[in-house]
């Protein structure tokens, strides 16, 4: 069977899995913090027999597009921005350290400072735990003070502090779950230099305009592996044809 087969369907496969990428990507264009996932084609020699000019088609992600997004005001106290680098530290679902940018916070019933999905937020001593009505603020460097309700600036009390973290984004990678974490499997150390702006939101850096477009031109690739697929079919049956004639 010609090899061309072979190739094409790599080119159709991996068509798919960028359209995937491109998907998710769509879906997180309204999730706050979200880092837009890279990917891109690469050429495989083909090892063997054949022309030189063939080669496997394989669907990399190098990383994430780490290109701040804009913020917006929500006037919440429980909403975080971070405006330059930097990630919050939250319990993944594996119950290990990772990392985000979306800073829409609330307290659960128990007290405990969560994400809006449901991850402890991390402080200096792990989960931040917030008393019972209390009003919160949260100051630049990630200071948590709470004021009871009804009391005056004097009953002030410190509830933590948000880990806030900044390790080079080369060795960051994405799981499945959308969060970061370092490569290595350690966990970053606390940057004073990272802060937050209470009260906004840092939106999702995905181009959806782009992003749209990308899909367009995906389909049409995979329209075209079909096409060689087809051509590929048919040339090996007509040449079945001619052989079986000549037998």
């Amino acid at each position: 069977m010609d090899k061309l087969i072979y190739t094409a369907m790599t080119g159709a496969a991996q068509v798919l899995n960028q359209q995937a990428v491109v998907s998710e990507n769509l879906a997180n264009a309204n999730t706050p913090g979200f880092r837009a996932a890279l990917s891109t084609f690469r050429a495989v020699p083909l090892v063997g027999e054949g022309l030189q000019t063939r080669t496997f088609v394989v669907d990399s992600t190098p990383g994430s597009d780490f290109t701040p997004a804009i913020m917006q005001q929500t006037g919440r106290a429980l909403d975080v921005a971070l405006p330059g680098a930097g990630w919050l530290a939250v319990i993944g679902p594996d119950g290990k350290e990772a990392y985000t940018r979306n800073g829409s916070l609330q307290i659960t019933p128990g007290g405990v400072l969560q994400t809006r999905n449901g991850l402890d937020v991390m402080g200096d001593g792990g989960a931040i735990t917030i008393p019972a009505d209390t009003e919160v603020t949260i100051a630049r460097d990630g200071s948590i003070s709470t004021v009871p309700s009804g009391t005056g600036a004097t009953a002030v009390v410190a509830a933590g502090r948000l880990k806030l973290v900044n390790p080079p984004p080369e060795q960051l990678e994405r799981g499945g779950d959308g969060l970061f974490r370092l490569k290595d499997g350690t966990t970053a150390p606390v940057d004073a230099n990272v802060s937050v702006v209470s009260g906004s939101l840092e939106g999702s850096n995905v181009n959806t305009v782009e992003a749209m477009v990308n899909m367009i031109s995906l389909a049409r690739k995979f329209d075209m592996q079909m096409k060689m697929l087809q051509s590929a079919d048919n040339n090996a049956r007509q040449a079945s044809q001619i052989m079986s004639l000549t037998g």
